[in-house]
């Protein structure tokens, strides 16, 4: 009989690098991380596949989900619902997987009074600080100019959620595959608090995020 596994809960405002850290495990090579699929109101980007990267479904499809309790989550970001079907977590868990929940902090907060705290692994990850953050946003080419602006504006307010996560790693330029490793060492055990990655608490963290 397996042992049962835990939920991963990986935040972060857009532009924190989250995809990029996360990539590694989406194809379920990575053993016993299984990444949970989102379902999703907005419009699929460039090289997106359905039922990888997210569920994509539609504004009334995802209301009848809410209706019959099938999500462990759902949260509205840029006019567009997110939410995490319930069904395929729980068996991936009685599985004995390491269920990876890449999600918004407002339903990251719904998940952690879902499950018991021994079964929640939580970690936030942050941009090193606001000017980096806003250079990633521009850089995407793919966002419009309050787009931008109201996505800085809500990683203000994200940052101060990093206080209800058991690790908080700051994703440097370039060092996306050390974030990746500290996860798995977190999940295995391994205390990540000698990396320079890692960040011992909010305070320190909005110190670095606002330090220019």
């Amino acid at each position: 009989m397996n042992k049962r596994g835990k939920v991963l809960i990986v935040s972060g405002s857009a532009g924190s690098g989250k995809s990029t850290v996360l990539t590694p495990f989406k194809d379920g090579g990575v053993e016993p991380f299984r990444f949970s699929v989102s379902a999703t109101t907005r419009v699929p980007r460039k090289g997106e596949i359905d039922g990888r990267d997210y569920l994509f479904v539609s504004h009334k499809e995802f209301e009848e989900m809410i209706e019959k309790g099938e999500l462990l989550e759902h949260a509205v970001f840029n006019k567009n619902y997110y939410g995490t079907p319930k069904a395929p977590v729980e068996r991936l868990m009685e599985e004995g997987k390491v269920v990876i929940l890449e999600i918004e902090v407002d339903g990251a907060e719904q998940v952690m009074s879902a499950f018991d705290d021994e079964d929640i692994i939580s970690v936030f990850l942050s941009p090193p600080d606001y000017k980096t953050l806003e250079a990633r946003l521009r850089a995407r080419g793919t966002n419009t100019e309050e787009d931008i602006l109201e996505r800085l504006e809500r990683a203000k307010v994200e940052i101060t959620y990093a206080r209800l996560y058991k690790n908080i790693l700051i994703n440097y330029d370039n060092r996306s595959e050390e974030v990746t490793r500290a996860i798995v060492d977190i999940v295995n055990g391994i205390d990540p608090k000698g990396l320079d990655i890692y960040c011992e608490n909010s305070v320190e963290l909005e110190k670095r995020f606002y330090k220019n």
